[in-house]
């Protein structure tokens, strides 16, 4: 039923409680998983303010990003899941759902973080904007 599941990750171990599960689909459907990571820009005030010093946080988290998803690949590739990493910069959300789209993914497999009340109405919620915009279905497991 599923040939390609996006999983998209932010490094935190709250993201990673939906590989088990990710990983138990893909197995049993013999699907792929694409692991995707959007690198957490900062604050573009402070990256205004010093262009080289900017330049050298935005590169150092690509990197940063792409060492994460080569770790994550290895790891499902032992376990003899077919999968492939992506590191792509832009608006959380939106990444998402336009990888999705470009790879023809079958399902979005991904971890809420659980934010509720104000922090929810500050940071937003991506698990939200996925589940309302996606085109294809979500798999949100809570990290607890």
């Amino acid at each position: 039923m599923y040939k390609k599941i996006l999983v998209p990750l932010d490094g935190s171990p709250l993201a990673e409680a939906v590989l088990p599960h990710a990983e138990a689909l893909a197995k049993s459907e013999q699907a792929e998983i694409i692991i995707l990571r959007v690198p957490n820009a900062p604050v573009s005030e402070f990256l205004s303010r010093d262009p080289m010093i900017a330049e050298m946080i935005m590169t150092d988290m690509e990197k940063e990003a792409e060492e994460y998803v080569h770790t994550k690949v290895v790891a499902l590739e032992k376990e003899n899941i077919k999968v492939t990493g992506i590191t792509k910069d832009g608006p959380v959300p939106e990444i998402i759902l336009d990888v999705a789209d470009e790879m023809h993914a079958d399902l979005i497999a991904m971890s809420t973080h659980g934010r509720t009340g104000v922090s929810r109405w500050l940071m937003g919620s991506v698990a939200d904007k996925i589940i309302h915009h996606a085109h294809i279905p979500v798999m949100l497991i809570h990290p607890n």
